[in-house]
């Protein structure tokens, strides 16, 4: 018995030590992957390619960008919640795919509140409310008309759990009844609204900035408590009519649970110096975003509490999860 016991324990430490041993003396010494759980174009592709090319510059390893979109993000998110806890499988999360986990899923494939470590926020932006040309509306006065006057036209495409639940409280403060078109990502909405498969859309204005401005679709509101910089002529919702809506899009690195502290300190130092570089964070400011690159532990405390926030705004709004 004694001999099996000890058998166990030196198999136990065999198999722990691969990951015991990274440190953030040796680390990173392989290529990095970042998953980003949605297609290619949207905010969190953009940052991904970003980080992981400034990352290769600091640190000579590759870093791989690995596109795996479905599920609202979960089948990305579910990866680097099975990987090895060594700071070499991350994966570049926004708003819904783990914070809205248990609003919008009955049986998560992961436990978003024991399987995930923070490594940093990354950046917020709030959502633009972006409508297709062909609507003859410049605000947000003028859409509900346009809507009472044209009942059953108007549908809204969302890529992700977080712009389903703010386009639903966008409906029940408007007044105005909407279709919904769910798309994978809100590169994939996008692209369907200047194609004209739906006609609005709420979403992170990083993505949707280059759009508005290219004249391809029009910005109506931003979901803010402030006017951008980047758009100053765009009004926020709360100015149009609708006090106290601000909702936005957020983005965020995170690695397995487990993943030593000392490792992830040191990508998120890494990150910040990226984020903070005067020409990153000017051209993140000129798409709509405000650049965060927070602490590890501000990252943890924020999405315990926003996964608190989304599961009693989703039973609020008689959601029940699939």
């Amino acid at each position: 018995m004694k001999s099996s016991a000890l058998g166990l324990l030196l198999l136990a430490i065999s198999v722990a030590s691969p990951v015991a041993a990274q440190t953030a003396a040796t680390y990173p010494n392989k290529p990095v992957r970042i998953i980003v759980p949605f297609a290619p174009g949207g905010a969190s592709d953009i940052l991904a390619r970003s980080i992981g090319q400034k990352f290769t510059e600091k640190h000579g390893q590759p870093v791989v960008v690995d596109n795996k979109p479905g599920a609202d993000g979960m089948i990305g998110v579910d990866i680097v919640a099975k990987a090895a806890p060594d700071g070499y499988t991350l994966v570049l999360v926004d708003i819904s795919s783990i914070t809205m986990a248990k609003a919008l899923y009955a049986k998560p494939p992961f436990d978003p509140a024991k399987d995930f470590a923070g490594v940093s926020m990354l950046v917020f932006s709030p959502h633009a409310l972006v409508v297709h040309p062909s609507i003859p509306a410049n605000n947000l006065k003028e859409l509900q008309a346009w809507a009472k006057a044209n009942p059953g036209k108007l549908n809204f495409g969302s890529g992700s759990g977080a712009t389903y639940l703010a386009e639903l409280q966008l409906q029940s403060e408007s007044g105005m009844p909407m279709l919904h078109v769910p798309y994978k990502g809100g590169a994939a909405a996008l692209t369907a609204l200047t194609g004209g498969e739906v006609n609005i859309v709420l979403n992170s204005m990083l993505a949707t900035l280059s759009h508005i401005k290219g004249g391809r679709i029009k910005g109506l509101a931003v979901a803010g408590e402030n006017r951008l910089e980047a758009a100053p002529e765009i009004p926020t919702l709360i100015e149009s009519g609708l006090p106290g809506f601000v909702t936005g899009s957020w983005q965020g690195l995170i690695a397995p649970a487990g993943t030593p502290k000392d490792v992830i300190a040191k990508i998120q130092a890494t990150v910040r110096e990226i984020m903070t570089e005067a020409e990153l964070n000017k051209r993140l400011t000129g798409m709509g975003a405000d650049v965060i690159a927070g602490t590890p532990e501000s990252f943890d405390a924020f999405l315990a509490s926003e996964q608190v926030r989304w599961t009693k705004i989703g039973t609020t709004a008689g959601i029940k999860p699939e």
